[in-house]
C-alpha cells in the first residue's frame, strides 16, 4: 500500500503542466504499435514505435547533426519574419492607403504553394541556406503581419486621446499605448510563424540542399527507410514545440499581465 508522502508525490507530478500531454502522448504510441500489431501492417508502409527508437539509437548522431542547419535556418526566416513582419504590421495598421495597395497583394503571396517557387530560389541563389531561409520567411511572415495589423487595429481610441490630451508626442503614444496593447497579438502571430518556419525550412530542403532533415526525410522515403523517416519527423515536431515554448516564455516575460490573466483563466475553468 502507498504511503501518503508517495501518493502525494505522485499527484504533484500529475498536477505538472506537462504531465497531461506527454501521458497522451505516451498513450498515442501504444495505440500506434497496438494498430501495427493488430492489423498486421507491413514495416514499409507504417514502421512499429520500437523500429522508431532503434533508429534514434542507431542513427542519433547523424540526425542531430542534420538538425543543426534546419534548425539555423529556421530561426534565421524567423528572425526575418519578425523583422520585417512587425514594421510592415504597423504600416499597414496606421495608413488606410498602404492597407489597400499592399494587404491584397500579401494575401495574393500568401496563396501561391511555397513548394512550386522553391525551386526558383535554388536558381536564383544556389544550393545552400538562402534558399531554405527564404522559403522559411516567406511561410513565416504572414502570420506576424495579419496578427499585427489585428493587434494594432484593435487599440481604442479612447486611449490615443487620452495620451494626446496629456501632451505625448506620437512617438510616446506609440511606446506607451499602441505598442504595448499589440503586444499579445504580436506574441499570437510570432508563435504560429515560428512553428510555420520549421515547415519553411523543411520545404527549402527538399528542392534545394544536401543537408538539414528535409534532406534526410527525402533520402530516407527514397530508400523505404520508413523509421529514419519517422524519427527525422519526430525531431522536427520537437524542434517546433521548442521554439514555439521559447517564445511563449518571452511572452510571459515581456507581457507578465497577459500571461498571468490567461492562466488564471485556464485555472479557474
Amino acid at each position: 500500500m502507498a504511503s501518503p508522502r508517495h501518493r502525494n508525490r505522485v499527484l504533484a507530478v500529475l498536477d505538472q503542466p506537462w504531465a497531461k500531454p506527454v501521458g497522451l502522448l505516451l498513450m498515442l504510441v501504444v495505440l500506434w504499435d497496438l494498430a501495427v500489431r493488430i492489423f498486421n501492417i507491413p514495416p514499409y508502409l507504417i514502421p512499429t514505435p520500437g523500429d522508431v527508437i532503434l533508429a534514434f539509437r542507431n542513427e542519433g548522431g547523424m540526425l542531430l547533426q542534420e538538425a543543426v542547419p534546419t534548425t539555423i535556418a529556421t530561426l534565421a526566416g524567423f528572425a526575418l519574419s519578425a523583422i520585417i513582419g512587425i514594421p510592415l504590421a504597423m504600416l499597414i495598421a496606421g495608413s488606410r492607403t498602404v492597407e489597400a495597395y499592399l494587404y491584397p497583394l500579401l494575401v495574393f503571396s500568401q496563396s501561391i504553394p511555397k513548394v512550386a517557387i522553391a525551386p526558383l530560389f535554388v536558381v536564383w541563389f544556389g544550393f545552400g541556406m538562402i534558399p531554405k531561409v527564404i522559403s522559411a520567411f516567406l511561410l513565416g511572415v504572414f502570420p506576424v503581419v495579419v496578427a499585427g495589423v489585428q493587434g494594432f487595429k484593435s487599440v481604442e481610441g479612447d486611449m490615443r486621446d487620452l495620451a494626446r490630451s496629456m501632451k505625448a508626442s506620437r512617438l510616446q503614444t506609440f511606446a506607451m499605448v499602441s505598442l504595448p496593447h499589440a503586444m499579445p497579438a504580436i506574441f499570437a502571430g510570432l508563435k504560429v510563424s515560428v512553428t510555420l518556419a520549421v515547415v519553411g525550412a523543411v520545404v527549402g530542403e527538399f528542392v534545394g540542399a544536401n543537408s538539414g532533415l528535409g534532406f534526410v526525410l527525402q533520402r530516407s522515403i527514397g530508400n523505404f527507410e520508413l523509421p529514419t523517416m519517422f524519427a527525422a519527423l519526430i525531431l522536427l515536431a520537437l524542434i517546433g514545440v521548442v521554439l514555439f515554448w521559447i517564445i511563449d516564455l518571452v511572452e510571459r516575460l515581456m507581457v507578465p499581465w497577459h500571461a498571468s490573466q490567461r492562466q488564471d483563466m485556464f485555472v479557474t475553468a
